[in-house]
């Protein structure tokens, strides 16, 4: 695209009453990215009803994927330290320059990715509760009033009021009241809610190593699952059907595992961003290595296939009565524990809302989504960002398939990834120097290129795993930031981007960015698309 110039068009950065206040380091935004090892909670049951006894690798492989993509993440954060919202904002710039509509896409994926978090992670604490202190048959777990079937949208699914809706509410209220306060607040409260939630994990990882409550037949043949004639589940194999399990696994698991992303979203909160950025998400991606890989091992050890396969496991309402029982210790030890676990899902809460809200709170001040988007109260705090992200999220707690939520989501994020995968060497290419206090060694910036392509074949190849229309589903509502995005862009500012969009592109000692990528970035989309067509034609021919 054409460069525009800034018209005066008012900087909702420098306009608004109040800005975001630097208060953290990188321990603060640690803290507050350490919900994301929760995350493990809310797909960890549907990946081992779904791939079986490969689950465990499932989870390995997608983390090592994530952690490798972070050390892109972090050298583009650090290119721009007086902005928020985390690498789709930074990823934007990146690609305004050769395609206009792909900027806000990446930044819309990003933000619809996260936000589910919210609802999710509350129907999943009510429906620990609801477990804990409830038989299954109880009146308060079975009564549920009907507002709307979506089932053409996916079988099954509708929109319900029910005690899950509104004990999970109180959770979502809870969050936001202690988010209100401000990102130093945020981050106090998260430290020492980190500190309770990471125990329970940690114990369900390492205890069963220790006691060595692993049983080899658990995890052999490393196969995923087939079923028999009768429909009965066994060991499968290695043909396409179990590739396609394995695939959809990844894709799923993806929606977790690359999430300690979100700890760049503070750059613009941090006291010393040249040191923080990198630190932050470099120590949250250790964190989230022993998670996600200790704690899959120990689950399906001690689940085995039989238990994995269980439909509140499936679920995910069924895992937290689960973990707590593989740490032992009686009655009394297996109810704290499950306390704890509802503490991490709190955590999560907590991580999305500061993570989504500021996506919002930082896209508004660019000019990708609508102005009022931008405010933020005496505390620092975008409040109103932050009621957006609970008015959709209260839609989405009364849905009544919480991994379908998931499944859909995660399109957009995947998306986000490859976007924002790409953007790391067309800043390379485009901006070579600029200052940039963490640079990634090449063959990381090179790798993630490729892995952007891998993600877009798990996309295309395993979405529909979690339903026959979600790939569908997750493309169609990131195609919604499209009407947004004109409404922002043509009829509030007139086709031209605020004054200080403008200023992030021309940044640094050059006296102009030039689009030296030529061509690449359109041949990088073109393969994207390309791939993800013939995958899902592979996976569903």
């Amino acid at each position: 695209m054409s460069t525009a110039t800034a018209a005066n068009v008012p900087d909702t950065a420098a306009g608004a009453a109040h800005s975001l206040h630097r208060k953290i380091d990188w321990t603060g935004a640690f803290w507050v990215a350490s919900g994301v090892p929760a995350l493990v909670l809310f797909s960890i049951g549907g990946i081992a009803a779904t791939v079986g006894k490969a689950s465990w690798l499932v989870w390995t492989i997608s983390i090592i994927f994530g952690f490798i993509q972070s050390f892109t993440y972090a050298e583009i954060a650090g290119l721009f330290p007086g902005k928020s919202g985390g690498a789709s904002v930074y990823g934007a710039v990146a690609w305004v320059r050769y395609a206009k509509f792909i900027a806000p896409t990446s930044v819309w994926c990003n933000w619809f990715a996260w936000s589910p978090v919210l609802a999710i992670g509350s129907g999943l604490g009510a429906g620990y509760i609801l477990s804990l202190f409830f038989a299954p048959d109880a009146a308060i777990n079975t009564w549920q009033l009907t507002l709307l079937d979506l089932g053409a949208v996916k079988e099954g699914l509708t929109l319900r009021i029910n005690a899950t809706f509104f004990i999970g509410l109180i959770l979502m209220l809870a969050c936001f009241l202690i988010q209100h306060g401000g990102i130093l607040r945020s981050a106090r409260a998260t430290m020492l809610m980190g500190v309770a939630a990471l125990l329970p994990l940690m114990l369900i990882g390492i205890v069963p190593l220790l006691t060595g409550d692993l049983p080899r037949e658990n995890f052999v043949p490393l196969v995923p699952l087939g079923h028999d004639a009768a429909g009965n589940p066994i060991d499968g194999a290695w043909d396409k059907a179990g590739w396609i399990l394995f695939f959809g696994g990844l894709f799923i698991a993806a929606w977790s595992t690359y999430g300690f992303e979100t700890a760049v979203c503070y750059t613009r909160e941090f006291k010393d961003p040249k040191r923080d950025t990198f630190k932050a998400i470099f120590y949250a991606g250790l964190l989230c290595l022993a998670v996600f890989i200790l704690v899959p091992v120990a689950f399906q050890g001690a689940l085995g296939l039989k238990g994995m396969l269980a439909p509140d496991i499936y679920s995910g309402m069924g895992v937290g009565k689960a973990m707590a029982g593989m740490i032992g210790g009686g009655p009394y030890i297996e109810t704290f524990v499950a306390i704890l676990l509802i503490f991490a899902l709190m955590l999560t809460i907590m991580t999305a809302m500061a993570g989504s809200s500021r996506t919002l709170y930082q896209s508004s001040v660019d000019g990708w989504l609508p102005r009022y988007l931008s405010h933020v109260n005496e505390q620092g705090a975008p409040t109103r960002a932050m009621w957006t992200d609970l008015t959709f999220n209260l839609i989405l707690l009364m849905m009544s398939d919480y991994l379908f939520i998931l499944a859909a989501s995660n399109v957009g994020y995947i998306i986000f990834n490859f976007l924002n995968l790409n953007a790391g060497w067309m800043h390379r290419v485009d901006r070579p120097n600029w200052e940039r206090p963490y640079r990634a060694p090449t063959i990381l910036i090179a790798i993630g290129g490729v892995l952007a392509n891998v993600n877009a074949a798990l996309m295309g190849a395993g979405a529909d795993v979690w339903g026959a229309h979600t790939l569908w589903t997750g493309l169609i509502f990131a195609a919604l930031i499209i009407p947004v995005f004109l409404f922002r862009h043509y009829i509030q500012d007139k086709g031209v981007f605020p004054k200080a969009m403008v200023e992030d592109m021309h940044l640094g000692r050059e006296e102009k960015v030039e689009k030296r990528a030529g061509v690449l970035p359109y041949v990088a989309l073109a393969a994207g698309v390309a791939i993800v067509l013939l995958t899902h034609y592979w996976a569903t021919s």
